[in-house]
């Protein structure tokens, strides 16, 4: 489990192109944090997706991505240099900054407009129209593995603000419109339609 709180922003050492045609891939990052007391097994977020630690090296990490994560998440397009955002798996005794994430990844969103402010930026991202309906205002959302709060919503479209410290810590800072994001929906929303779509959240 994480928390949204992104740790370091690491780099895309490379990419097994080879495993990507086959469908899946070996994803090698530099993180000199994460990598600090990670073991083989361990795991870290990576632009909000888990993935297991395969292999260490000076600094780095490598992780193989399977198919479905190539399909539910914007890994895919990552090249060597990217940029990527990191969290080290939650510790049981650590405080819960952000909010409770898995690091399953719901779907592929789009950033469609930021509006610079003073200190902030606001920014709206485009969403799957079937993820639309588990964001709330208020709420928790995760965009590549931060967590954020929803300031607005719409039928396929949500918004947040990113104060000084995500635009500085976090790969946030530096999408463009059009830049796609991964995406994580509150879990509590999905157990709540599965509760009551199989009628166990009805009072008998």
């Amino acid at each position: 489990m994480f928390t949204g709180i992104v740790e370091e922003v690491g780099t895309v050492v490379a990419i097994d192109a080879a495993a990507v045609a086959d469908g899946d891939a070996r994803l090698t990052v530099r993180g000199s944090l994460v990598t600090s007391d990670a073991g083989r097994g361990d795991s870290i977020a990576v632009a909000g997706v888990c993935l297991t630690v395969a292999d260490l090296g000076d600094g780095t990490f490598t992780a193989d991505v399977m198919p479905e994560s190539l399909r539910r998440t914007a890994l895919g397009a990552l090249v060597a240099g990217s940029p990527v955002n990191l969290e080290r798996a939650v510790r049981a005794d650590g405080r819960l900054g952000g909010h409770v994430v898995q690091g399953h990844v719901d779907g592929v969103g789009h950033i469609r407009s930021r509006t610079p402010g003073p200190r902030w930026d606001d920014v709206v991202v485009g969403l799957p129209v079937e993820l639309a309906g588990y964001v709330a205002e208020k709420g928790s959302i995760t965009v590549s593995g931060v967590s954020l709060t929803v300031t607005g919503v719409g039928p396929d479209w949500f918004g947040v603000s990113l104060i000084p410290t995500t635009l500085a810590a976090t790969t946030l800072g530096g999408l463009a419109v059009g830049d796609p994001v991964n995406l994580e929906v509150d879990v509590i929303a999905k157990y709540v339609e599965r509760l009551l779509a199989t009628g166990r959240g009805v009072a008998r």
